[in-house]
């Protein structure tokens, strides 16, 4: 068997090849205590009517399938 940085160059050639391409994603770390209480400090100073319009306009504009 391949070593494993060979297995990956193959297999990012295959994707390519098949027109694919690989994009990262660095993200905050949800587990974080830090993380937790910057997103908990960031809810509480989010506005109930501001974040209702929001919601309201993005229903307005939305496609949803009626048959259901």
């Amino acid at each position: 068997m391949a070593e494993p940085a060979q297995r990956m160059k193959a297999m990012r050639a295959r994707r390519k090849a098949g027109g694919m391409r690989e994009v990262r994603l660095v993200v905050p770390d949800a587990r974080a205590e830090a993380t937790r209480r910057r997103v908990a400090e960031q809810v509480a100073r989010l506005s109930p009517a501001a974040e209702r319009d929001a919601l309201d306009w993005i229903e307005s504009v939305a496609e949803f399938d009626e048959t259901r």
